[in-house]
C-alpha cells in the first residue's frame, strides 16, 4: 500500500512510542518522514532502521530557531514538505492545590506552544507546495474530558483540540488541520511499568473493546488523516480510545462485561 508516496511528513516525538509507530507505518506507505525529537539515539536508530526515505532531526519543539532549522533540513533532504504531526508531549501527575509553576509552564511550552510554534514554522512551506498539506495534532481522550490528578495535562490537551479549529479556519483551504485523541496506550508514557497480559488490560475492563491501545493502532488513524482520503476533513477530532468517549460499563446492569 503506497497511499502516501507522495508526502513528506515532519514527526515531532518521532522517536519513541506513538511517534515511532508512526513513522513506522507512514515510510511503509510510501511517505518520506523527518523523526525530529530530542532524544537523539533512539531517533538515529530509527532512521537506521527505516531508511533512505527517512531522516533524523535534533528538534526541541519550544524553540522557534530550532523550528526553523528543522524546516531546512526537511526541504535539504527530501526537497518538500507537505505534512506535520505535532506529536511531542509530556504529562505532569499534580492536584490542582500542589501545582508547581515551573512544571506546569514547561509542560505548556512543549504541549501547546510546540505546536503553535511547529505551524508557524512549516505550515508556509506546506502551502507553497500546493494542495493537499495536512496537520495533525496529537491531543488525548483527556482533551475530550477530564480526569482528576491531571489538570495542567487536561488544559494543555484541550487547548490543543481548540488550537485545532483554530488552525483549520486560519489554514483552510490550503491545508487541513485535524486531532487525534488517544485513550490509553501501551507505550512507555502509557505503561511506564512495561506489564503484559491480563494485567495489562485489566484497567480497560469497563471501555467497550476493554483493553489497551497499541501505539500502531493511533498511527493508523494518523495516517488515514494525512491521506487524500480524508480529503474533505479538516478541524475534525477522532477519538481513538477503544470506545473510552463513549462511556463507561456499570457493573450489573444490561450489556456490561460479566
Amino acid at each position: 500500500m503506497n497511499a502516501l508516496t507522495k508526502k513528506t511528513v515532519i514527526i515531532t516525538g518521532g522517536a519513541q512510542g506513538m511517534g515511532a509507530a508512526t513513522a513506522r507505518l507512514l515510510t511503509q506507505q510510501g511517505a518520506r518522514v523527518v523523526v525530529a525529537d530530542v532524544a537523539e539515539e533512539p531517533g538515529k536508530s530509527l532512521v537506521a532502521e527505516l531508511g533512505d526515505t527517512a531522516s533524523f532531526f535534533p528538534l526541541d519543539v519550544t524553540s522557534e530557531s530550532d523550528w526553523q532549522a528543522a524546516l531546512l533540513h526537511t526541504l535539504e533532504h527530501h526537497g518538500t514538505v507537505t505534512s506535520l504531526v505535532n506529536n511531542a508531549g509530556i504529562n505532569y501527575f499534580s492536584g490542582v492545590l500542589d501545582i508547581e509553576e515551573e512544571k506546569v509552564m514547561r509542560l505548556l511550552s512543549i504541549n501547546v506552544l510546540g505546536a503553535m510554534l511547529g505551524v508557524k514554522t512549516i505550515a508556509p512551506a506546506i502551502k507553497q507546495g500546493g494542495s493537499g498539506g495536512a496537520i495533525v495534532n496529537i491531543s488525548s481522550l483527556d482533551g475530550l474530558r477530564a480526569v482528576n490528578g491531571l489538570s495542567a495535562y487536561v488544559a494543555s490537551k484541550w487547548a490543543l483540540r481548540g488550537l485545532t479549529k483554530a488552525q483549520a479556519l486560519e489554514l483552510g483551504p490550503d491545508i487541513r488541520v485535524n486531532s487525534v485523541h488517544p485513550g490509553g496506550v501501551n507505550t512507555q508514557l502509557g505503561n511506564p511499568t512495561g506489564i503484559t497480559g491480563e494485567e495489562l488490560n485489566q484497567p480497560y475492563t469497563r471501555v467497550p473493546l476493554r483493553r489497551i491501545g497499541e501505539p500502531n493502532e493511533i498511527a493508523a488513524a494518523t495516517a488515514f488523516l494525512i491521506s487524500d482520503a480524508a480529503s474533505y476533513m479538516t478541524g475534525a477530532e477522532l477519538a481513538v480510545d477503544g470506545g473510552w468517549t463513549a462511556g463507561y460499563y456499570h457493573a450489573g446492569l444490561p450489556g456490561g462485561p460479566e
